[in-house]
């Protein structure tokens, strides 16, 4: 986004979507994932071995006296190559003075040629690759925060918004800094979330709450179509934020959208656990969560097959509570949808930072000691791995040019944060990113071991091209974890804007054209695989009607049994 411009809502959360997740509250802080440690070993090889920082001084020592002749050439009309690359996809650079104005350009070049080095010394340390990586990051953030774009003085685009507004926009964004100290811990906020309300533009779908227990709502969505499939559709939505990423606004909402095409459509909404709920643990919500859920829709609906959507860790506990099920001889469950859905955890992506055993148990200690993981003061903890999108920008804009945040429905869904309670979280990373045993069949939940390969009805694998938080090869091997038919489909966007992905120009996905089996390797998948224009959501509901029955009339909202409790979205989505 140039900075020139005011802020386009619709461009910054596109942004913001690729990069934020429902794990975006797992984490403590730097110190718990070793980031400072892992600088202080960098800073400790080095003295053990100067030539390589030796070298890249030099070289930055070089870079730097190029710079003025570089520039000065640029000045007279003559193009000379420049001593370190420019990524002109670079938007803090994006203003026409940092090419224009020689004292701008020599400023940009001198940064790059900083960061650079700064890279090179942590390359060239005597590292282990989990140590590197660490401390890669570490110096990416704080080169990050010494951008010239964050300061007023090297910011040609804050400088010339201030001359043109009269000095106003520094007078907006010293307003937006001292309130952001004072109510938002010293962090530029992302989101105006005032225009967004739980029940009126978000989570509007219309619903009933049918069923509650003391860790989830169980919301049955009202039919939209004079007929319906047969097999009852439930949403299982990750427990690390609330479940309305997946109902989240008129037109963007992926529950409206199988209510709109036929489907009869429940959803659970966890309760936000408190300090009290520090007990709870995953054999809690597969027996009180899903498995409660299916046997209140098979007594409304009398359906004797129910598919489930799961997203996230919510689809890991999908799959968990299918081949459950079916070791325990039932076989409730039809087809399964796993969106953005890490069922083999060896390679995590980003995460692996901040789940190895080391962070881990740091993290299990406070947890101890709280009861809860917050997910509040976790949630800038994360933000650090797109500092720049998720950080540094709103410094710039917010506080830099006067901007308000903008005004968007999903920045607004992840600010709404939840607790994890900690015997259920400290399970989860150790069994799951640490000792990957959902992969490996050795996990253990509610009195069995879990074997996905029990998993035999069709599945329908969403995975996205950006996501960052579940890389789509690893949401790939998936296919080869269960037995039954696999239809995969890798989608534009990251890890919530590959999910709130209606039909529009700009959406596309990949798929195979034929049935034909999946090959073992991804990357021979996404060779042979096709481009469709189009969103993923327009495919699946193709899929869904050849796999979810015949068409019927609706059954009614609630039973005798389970009497309509209040209206949607319920009351957990609100705590």
């Amino acid at each position: 986004m140039n900075q020139d411009d005011p802020r386009s809502a619709g461009e910054v959360g596109e942004r913001a979507a690729n990069v934020l997740a429902p794990e975006s509250s797992m984490f403590e802080d730097l110190d718990a994932a070793g980031f400072g440690d892992a600088l202080a070993k960098m800073v400790r090889a080095g003295f053990s071995n100067p030539l390589g920082p030796g070298l890249a001084a030099m070289r930055l020592a070089t870079d730097l006296a190029r710079i003025p002749l570089v520039t000065a050439a640029a000045w007279l009309g003559r193009e000379v190559p420049s001593p370190v690359p420019v990524d002109p996809k670079d938007r803090r650079f994006a203003d026409p003075a940092w090419e224009a104005n020689p004292v701008f350009r020599s400023v940009r070049l001198s940064y790059l040629a900083t960061c650079r080095a700064a890279r090179e010394v942590v390359t060239n340390a005597d590292l282990d690759a989990g140590t590197e990586r660490k401390a890669a990051a570490a110096m990416d953030l704080m080169l990050d925060a010494l951008a010239p774009t964050n300061f007023l003085v090297t910011n040609p685009a804050a400088l010339k918004r201030a001359m043109d507004t009269a000095g106003m926009s520094l007078l907006h964004g010293l307003r937006n800094f001292v309130d952001d100290l004072v109510y938002n811990e010293g962090r530029p906020r992302q989101v105006d979330a005032s225009p967004f309300e739980v029940g009126r533009n978000l989570a509007a779908t219309p619903a009933k709450v049918v069923y509650r227990n003391d860790l989830m709502e169980l919301l049955q969505y009202e039919p939209q179509t004079e007929q319906v499939h047969a097999n009852p559709l439930l949403c299982s939505p990750p427990w690390i934020n609330k479940y309305y990423v997946m109902d989240l606004a008129p037109g963007r909402s992926f529950i409206e959208w199988a209510v709109q095409h036929g489907r009869t459509v429940f959803v659970i909404s966890y309760k936000n656990p408190t300090r009290e709920m520090s007990g709870v643990t995953m054999d809690d919500y597969l027996l009180h969560g899903p498995r409660s859920a299916l046997d209140v829709i098979e007594e409304i609906t009398g359906a004797e097959t129910i598919d489930i959507v799961g997203l996230c860790l919510g689809g890991a506990l999908t799959a968990i509570t299918d081949a459950y099920l079916k070791q325990a001889d039932d076989s409730r469950i039809g087809t399964l949808t796993l969106l953005n859905t890490m069922l083999d955890y060896a390679a995590p992506g980003a995460l692996g930072m901040f789940t190895d055993r080391g962070t881990v148990e740091k993290l299990e200690r406070k947890m101890q000691r709280e009861g809860v993981l917050e997910g509040a003061t976790m949630a800038g903890t994360f933000d650090v791995l797109r500092a720049n999108d998720l950080i540094f920008n709103y410094v710039v804009s917010n506080w830099l040019m006067g901007q308000d945040p903008p005004a968007f429905d999903i920045l607004a869904w992840n600010a709404d944060s939840t607790r994890m309670p900690a015997a259920m979280h400290a399970f989860y990373l150790r069994n799951f990113y640490v000792d990957n045993k959902l992969a490996a069949g050795t996990l253990e939940i509610a009195g069995k071991t879990i074997d996905l390969s029990a998993i035999k009805a069709p599945t329908y694998v969403v995975s996205a091209i950006n996501d960052h938080i579940v890389p789509w090869e690893s949401s790939y091997r998936t296919t080869g974890l269960v037995s039954g038919p696999v239809r995969f489909v890798l989608s534009s966007g990251g890890h919530i804007a590959g999910i709130v992905n209606p039909p529009s120009p700009k959406a596309w996905y990949q798929v195979l054209p034929t049935d034909d089996a999946l090959p073992t390797d991804p990357k021979v998948w996404r060779t042979a695989a096709e481009r469709r224009s189009g969103s993923w959501w327009e495919d699946w509901a193709n899929w869904s009607a050849d796999h979810s029955g015949p068409l019927q009339d609706p059954p009614g909202m609630g039973s005798e049994r389970y009497p309509v409790l209040g209206d949607g979205p319920g009351s957990y989505v609100r705590t």
